[in-house]
């Protein structure tokens, strides 16, 4: 296809999504050559960068995190030799980064810059390097307003995001010269063209179960609080990502890099490596930007997504009422809502708490379980709309199949459907120990063209906890709606350098398996049609 040709099809497929008043226009400055695009089609920009340069030299080989735990089963996990944080969560071309960093003692540092991706099985490209950064011990901020604690450090280094760099999850690798010490900051660099895939991270998420700087996330329990109620206390962004609620995520190396290496980053290693023509951005676009949503033929949520504000779910409807396919590659996904709230310096989209959940209307909870998940008589729940309806399934509302926990095999229910040409499966095969840790059930079965295409029962310890159901419903607009219903779908795609299988309630995750990488071919060929 020649380049006039391949201009023409950018055209078109702007056309094709009816980009919404006045977005044409930026649309088309995006695809010319903005934010490092080559002029030519961007479909084959994802393999042009992942020809370049790869490097082993993004992983942490020095860590070290303070000692003791936070009680007998959470590990405390910050890194006091050397931690940081950046001013937001995913910038533009031409907007400056800030990255706040502390040193314990006081230091020089080395900072080099990476985007992750595939890179000939490397998983990143080395961008930037800072050397012999000086910093010092930055304070712990004080317990502020709704609990919250939210560092007001000062800005280490600044950086203008390069036209040329790609859209992508970028990982600063942080080394203290002193001591030698690793840690991470993570930020996400997005565009605005035109492509197939819009790949979202699960940063709220990441944010909410935080402890950092010790015992300070969403599920701590405060005084007159208890850990599921709402409304919960305020979480940061501003602040390093160190500890975790969950006793999931061990992996140590991952430090400062959010939920992304364990659960999201075998997605985008695979899909970079496949050649899919993918963007990236994070939470807080879906929710501040609706109108990017429409620029990509498939929106994509993956890993442990629970963590949703009501705009994202309505600007998430929107685009599938406007032909956006979809695709839930996690578990316990848009789960609990979560208003977007400015820091103490007003900076918008800088903190959250939880204020209820996307379930049914709160007369249909039953009164024990409303009791238990609101402790605070001058709070009303704020229940969201039904995640079922956006996702196909959800967490079940009663909370009677272990809340959504367990683990178990995926096995096929209608081996007929296109979803499963070319993987062999019949019914009743099953992939194992794909489900985990956390998986969705509850189908919303008055959904247009809905099917459950998976199903089986999730345990915990060898003992029956639920039955999950893996969904696919019709979009109006000849679009789909996919629904793995397990967080672990991605580690059945790829095993980036470092990864390891993740394991709970007794059963551990196997790694790729070709039938998990056809099924996903197979939706990504209907997304992009």
């Amino acid at each position: 296809m020649n380049k006039k040709s391949r201009g023409i099809d950018i055209l078109r497929e702007l056309s094709r999504r009816d980009i919404l008043k006045g977005g044409a226009a930026a649309s088309i400055g995006m695809a010319s050559g903005a934010f490092g695009v080559p002029k030519e089609s961007t479909r084959d920009f994802i393999r042009e960068e992942n020809s370049k340069k790869g490097t082993r030299d993004w992983r942490l080989s020095n860590t070290k995190t303070v000692p003791g735990k936070i009680n007998r089963i959470l590990d405390n996990g910050r890194s006091k030799a050397i931690e940081g944080y950046c001013n937001a969560n995913s910038l533009r071309a031409g907007e400056k980064l800030k990255i706040m960093v502390s040193t314990n003692t006081a230091s020089a540092f080395k900072l080099d810059i990476f985007r992750t991706g595939y890179y000939g099985g490397t998983g990143a490209r080395l961008m930037k390097s800072f050397n012999s950064i000086m910093a010092g011990t930055q304070p712990d901020p004080p317990i502020g307003e709704n609990y919250v604690r939210e560092c007001q450090w000062e800005p280490t280094v600044e950086l203008e995001i390069p036209k040329t760099w790609p859209s992508g999850v970028y990982l600063g690798k942080m080394t203290a010269e002193r001591s030698g010490i690793q840690s991470y900051v993570i930020f996400i660099v997005r565009d605005d063209r035109p492509c197939d895939f819009l790949f979202q991270c699960s940063d709220l998420t990441w944010s909410a179960y935080n402890r950092w700087p010790m015992d300070y996330s969403i599920y701590t329990e405060h005084e007159n609080w208890t850990s599921i109620g709402v409304p919960s206390g305020t979480v940061s962004f501003d602040r390093p990502y160190g500890l975790f609620t969950h006793p999931v995520n061990k992996m140590k190396k991952s430090g400062g890099s959010g939920e992304y290496l364990p659960w999201e980053f075998p997605l985008a290693f695979w899909m970079e490596k496949e050649g899919y023509d993918v963007s990236y951005i994070s939470n807080i676009d879906t929710h501040s930007d609706p109108q990017g949503l429409l620029r990509s033929k498939g929106f994509i949520s993956v890993g442990h997504d629970e963590y949703w504000s009501l705009e994202m779910y309505d600007n998430v409807r929107k685009a599938r009422e406007e032909g956006v396919n979809l695709a839930f590659f996690g578990g316990n996904s848009v789960l609990c809502v979560a208003p977007l709230l400015p820091n103490t310096s007003g900076t918008p989209n800088r903190a959250t708490r939880r204020e209820g959940w996307f379930m049914p209307v709160a007369d249909e909870i039953p009164e024990a379980v409303k009791r238990r998940l609101l402790n605070r008589r001058d709070f009303e729940m704020n229940m969201g709309p039904d995640g079922a309806q956006l996702m196909g399934g959800r967490l079940d509302k009663d909370q009677k199949t272990g809340r959504g926990m367990g683990c178990g095999d995926w096995t096929c229910a209608m081996p007929e459907h296109w979803l499963f040409e070319g993987t062999g499966m019949k019914k009743g095969d099953s992939i194992k120990g794909l489900v985990g840790w956390e998986w969705h059930g509850a189908p919303a079965m008055d959904l247009p063209g809905m099917s459950v295409v998976a199903r089986g029962n999730a345990t915990i310890n060898g003992r029956n906890v639920g039955q999950y159901s893996a969904t696919l419903y019709d979009g109006p607009k000849n679009n789909v709606v996919f629904n793995a219903a397990t967080i672990w779908w991605a580690n059945g795609l790829s095993n980036p350098p470092g990864h390891v299988n993740p394991s709970r309630h007794g059963v551990t995750q196997q790694g790729p398996d070709k039938r998990v990488q056809q099924i996903t071919h197979n939706l990504f060929k209907r997304m992009i049609l």
